[in-house]
């Protein structure tokens, strides 16, 4: 069976971790190497679980630990060749990925590794580049993005094919333009390489998501310009809106949770 764990989502770091009972992804390491220990054994799980990295971007909030867990557990780290450009260019990861540890990919270029079969492609980002992954392990399929400018064709066609679903509810957007964050900062939030809103996260789960979608979590909340509450009623109002009703309760379209800035989730059954 396939498992997901959330550690920690947003500006303060991310990293979660897919597994099943003989391979596991961690996908993004912007939490601390030591938090990341303690949670793992909280869990009863073991760092030599993690078979393969997998970073989205380059920017420190995904990638702080990522020099240190891949000399310390000997593991790859799968990017493309600009994001694994951007990490060494990155101040804050001063424990580099050595060259024979730095593996490469190639958006819209499926590849197996291990037990999943991994398809990396595009999200706009103002960052060096930015990768989303749909993952595919047996009958599942988990797709992860964040840090999202603008919504592309080729991510909505992502969406439709989850089964499982991690996408970015950065902000309420009335709370980011009354809010105290300076001109230059809201401008680039809103900008086509920015982040999505809850209304964005909303339409683009209602025009979609499919049959197949059994359970979706919003990521990267904004501290300043958002809230857990806020977050979830914002995108239910909308999805029921268009005919979409979300929730634990018989009948329910999809599942629909949020993950913590700072506290991990417990484990999920991917199934």
């Amino acid at each position: 069976m396939l498992h997901y764990i959330s550690f920690g989502s947003g500006s303060s770091g991310n990293s979660s971790f897919l597994f099943t009972e003989t391979d596991g992804l961690l996908i993004d390491a912007g939490i601390g190497i030591r938090a990341l220990k303690r949670q793992f054994k909280n869990f009863g799980l073991h760092m030599s679980s993690v078979k393969n990295i997998l970073i989205t971007h380059d920017h420190a909030d995904h990638v702080k630990s990522v020099g240190s867990l891949s000399r310390d557990y000997n593991l790859p780290v799968w990017t493309t060749k600009t994001v694994h450009d951007g990490i060494n260019n990155n101040w804050c990861v001063r424990c580099k990925i050595t060259p024979e540890r730095a593996k490469r990919v190639q958006k819209g270029i499926s590849f197996q590794l291990g037990d999943f079969l991994i398809t990396p492609f595009g999200v706009p980002h103002d960052s060096a580049d930015n990768v989303g992954y749909c993952i595919q392990y047996k009958d599942v399929t988990f797709v992860l993005m964040t840090d999202i400018g603008h919504l592309t064709d080729e991510m909505k066609g992502f969406i439709s094919k989850a089964n499982y679903l991690v996408i970015e509810a950065d902000y309420e957007n009335e709370m980011l333009i009354s809010g105290p964050y300076p001109e230059h900062l809201k401008r680039r939030i809103l900008s086509p390489y920015g982040h999505m809103s809850n209304e964005e996260c909303a339409m683009a789960l209602a025009e979609n998501a499919t049959s197949n979608l059994k359970h979706v979590w919003l990521c990267h909340l904004s501290d300043e310009n958002n809230h857990p509450d806020l977050a979830e009623k914002s995108v239910k109002q909308i999805l029921r809106s268009h005919g979409i009703v979300v929730g634990n309760e018989p009948g329910a379209d999809f599942k629909l949770e949020v993950l913590k800035r700072k506290t991990p989730t417990g484990i999920f059954e991917l199934k």
